[in-house]
């Protein structure tokens, strides 16, 4: 499979996006997204996007050119208004006012709403970290999960993620994961190689288990741990879009669609500053214990991002036209 420089994927990724009418500065902030995600191997939330991406600017279903509203209506309270653009530039635009709030207040919740996708959530909440703040962050997504003993589809894969800061501009711990038993783009990679899939990640739509990927894309993914995941997935829900603005998941039109009304979804953030010497101190006896296991470590530990990813040549092909206009 060929390999291509993190480097090049963010410079034709950029000139992709400005091809397809976005503004600079925000096709600058969705190349670094996406070489940041493919960077850790994420593709499902790197370059797997961009192709949509650049319908949806042409569209309209994205707004290329948005310029993000912030609002504070209460000391320890951030809104930010998207205008039903990337979600990745509303971050942008508000992170700088964001880290100093929580570091006045030691909490904020931060709210961005009429939004795209955020795709890797992580991105949002390594970002923060890297600036000395705690941050949990949720989102929801067009529904693809049942209740447990349902079989219809009620929530999106619904991811949660977390990053703590290292107190050195770096990141101690970190994860970014749906609350579903795997995420959908492992049931459509298993589908596009002819693969089955194993019992227990999926339900057709008569409710029952199964291992063909098509059956599990016609009926629901199913929670993580059954109820727990369920009930997680649920938390998400209710903070990005009961209270964080967005819409519910039963309102979310399919995300890659080229053409349809924006996305319009909500993103949430939980914000908190250690401003004192004694948390990472306890981090770093925390990691030391977790570390006594032979090859055990804080998630997201000791992990450099690559400098090279691999891409299959159908989607280089895709990336090289994408950013020739």
């Amino acid at each position: 499979m060929p390999t291509l420089p993190i480097a090049e994927i963010e410079q034709l990724s950029e000139q992709a996006l400005v091809a397809h009418g976005a503004r600079a500065d925000v096709a600058a902030e969705m190349a670094r997204a996406i070489a940041w995600a493919e960077a850790r191997g994420n593709r499902i939330c790197g370059l797997y996007y961009l192709e949509s991406y650049c319908q949806q600017l042409v569209s309209g279903r994205v707004k290329g050119h948005a310029t993000p509203v912030i609002d504070r209506p209460r000391p320890a309270e951030m809104i930010v208004d998207a205008q039903h653009g990337f979600a990745q530039s509303a971050l942008r635009a508000a992170l700088p006012d964001a880290v100093a709030a929580v570091r006045e207040t030691g909490t904020l919740s931060l709210a961005i709403h009429h939004a795209h996708t955020c795709t890797a959530l992580g991105y949002f909440t390594e970002s923060f970290a890297r600036e000395g703040v705690l941050a949990l962050g949720l989102t929801n997504a067009s529904p693809i999960v049942a209740a447990p003993g349902g079989k219809i589809r009620q929530i999106g894969t619904n991811p949660i993620a977390f990053a703590v800061p290292d107190g050195q501009g770096g990141v101690s711990m970190m994860f970014d994961q749906s609350t579903t038993t795997v995420a959908l783009g492992r049931i459509t990679m298993a589908k596009a190689a002819g693969e089955t899939i194993p019992e227990g990640w999926a339900i057709d739509a008569d409710g029952a288990p199964t291992t063909d990927p098509e059956a599990a894309l016609g009926g629901s993914l199913t929670s993580a741990g059954g109820y727990k995941g369920w009930g997680f997935g649920l938390m998400a829900e209710i903070l990005a879009a009961c209270l964080g603005g967005g819409v519910l998941s039963r309102e979310v039109k399919p995300l890659k669609a080229p053409e349809g009304a924006p996305h319009d979804l909500g993103q949430f953030f939980v914000l908190i500053h250690p401003d004192n010497a004694a948390f990472y101190d306890r981090m770093a006896q925390l990691a030391a214990y977790i570390a006594e296991d032979a090859g055990v470590r804080m998630p997201g530990q000791g992990k450099t991002p690559a400098d090279h990813a691999e891409v299959p040549e159908a989607l280089r092909d895709q990336l090289v036209r994408l950013a020739q206009g």
